[in-house]
């Protein structure tokens, strides 16, 4: 459940010329990325901007130096590289992709060569733009008997948990935290163990975090 996002600017320009005898290929982007900011809600939304999840795609070409039948094949190229990520694999996510400038042949351009030059474009934009991997961390509930507290608090602490509060019910001790769900399997097998079965929990999902670089390279390392 890994994601990739940017937290930082990078602008990058491919042309992708081909010549195999006969008609070649001819695309050439020059793209600017970075983070998405939240949508504003009732604010107006521009025709040259096509948002979706995740993703927001600005086509800011002037004076048709790329035709607009062949903007829709840069939007695929970029979407197509977010897709297969750039730190682990991982699909990428929250960013914005502005097309300013390229340029067309009159016959060698095609949709192939813009969704090749906009995917190359964005894959090296996105390494010079601080990359990093995120994770989904979870919104833990642990319920025990009071004597197991300390053995709880300290397990979810050392699975790089925030302990946020704690409470009573019905006279047991109910331990609330956000934990990393990469640290959470087999931990209700661990929980009944060192609670003498009388432990429970409940998670949802909370939000995307960054991922601490030291995790961060094991999971590049793994992915490899």
């Amino acid at each position: 459940a890994y994601k990739e996002t940017i937290t930082g600017t990078a602008e990058a320009e491919t042309k992708y010329i081909k010549q195999t005898g006969g008609k070649g290929q001819y695309g050439h982007v020059k793209i600017n990325i970075k983070p998405l900011e939240p949508e504003v809600e009732g604010a107006k939304k521009q025709k040259n901007i096509h948002r979706e999840e995740g993703f927001e795609f600005i086509d800011s070409i002037k004076g048709g130096v790329i035709p607009a039948e062949f903007i829709p094949a840069v939007e695929k190229g970029v979407k197509e590289a977010m897709d297969r990520g750039i730190v682990a694999g991982y699909k990428m996510t929250d960013i914005s992709c502005e097309l300013t400038f390229g340029s067309y042949h009159d016959v060698d351009s095609s949709e192939i060569a813009y969704k090749i030059a906009a995917s190359q474009s964005f894959q090296e934009a996105a390494k010079k733009a601080r990359p990093v991997i995120l994770e989904p961390v979870m919104k833990v509930e642990v319920v025990v008997p009071e004597k197991f507290m300390g053995d709880v608090t300290g397990y979810l602490s050392s699975k790089r948990g925030l302990i946020e509060g704690m409470d009573d019910r019905g006279g047991n001790k109910v331990v609330r935290a956000k934990v990393p769900l990469s640290e959470l399997f087999g931990y209700v097998t661990t929980l009944r163990s060192m609670t003498e079965g009388r432990g429970s929990m409940t998670m949802e999902f909370d939000h995307y975090e960054v991922v601490p670089s030291n995790v961060a390279q094991d999971i590049i390392a793994s992915r490899k």
